[in-house]
């Protein structure tokens, strides 16, 4: 019985890594609430949001390089995040923060799922179910749980309330508020 769970087991996993990686999936008959012609990147790993004057940090943090191929995303949970935010020093600015509610929601791309951003000028952004958790945090509390904030799905774009102590990823942004 043990060696038939193991050999189940190995089968199972030997299917995980096989399966193929899912990309993102649009509809052509929705119009984008994020099109190409709202953004502009800026050639220092930052693309310029020309609809809402922000400047987002193009990679999620722990990603680097060309289409964000380099490292691994990094998950905080909400405090830690908020902290690592007002640390970082990017393409010679220190004044990224961690957005808020409306602005990280201002990103999803609704006409697209697995993940719900314009990944041409955001790529390699991770989603569930190719990662946990999937789920990028902003800065504003819940105001329904005290041990909750905001958070944004990548993979479908809907915004819940994630508790504080949860892991989760961050994309930084400067400008606005």
């Amino acid at each position: 019985m043990r060696e038939n769970l193991s050999k189940g087991w190995l089968v199972f996993l030997a299917l995980i890594t096989m399966a193929p990686t899912l990309a993102q999936t649009c509809r052509d008959d929705i119009p984008a609430s994020a099109p190409d012609s709202r953004f502009t990147a800026n050639g220092d790993g930052t693309v310029a949001d020309k609809t809402t004057g922000l400047t987002w940090k193009q990679c999620a943090e722990g990603l680097s390089g060309v289409g964000c191929q380099t490292g691994s995303a990094m998950t905080f949970t909400w405090q830690a995040a908020l902290q690592h935010a007002a640390d970082a020093v990017f393409a010679g600015s220190s004044l990224w923060r961690l957005p808020s509610k409306k602005e990280l929601a201002s990103l999803v791309e609704q006409r697209c799922y697995d993940p719900a951003i314009n990944s041409g000028f955001f790529p390699n952004t991770p989603f569930w179910p190719n990662t946990t958790p999937g789920v990028f945090w902003s800065s504003s509390p819940y105001p329904y749980h005290s041990g909750s904030a905001w958070g944004v799905g990548s993979s479908n774009g809907i915004v819940i309330g994630y508790y504080k102590s949860d892991a989760n990823y961050v994309r930084l942004v400067r400008g606005g508020q």
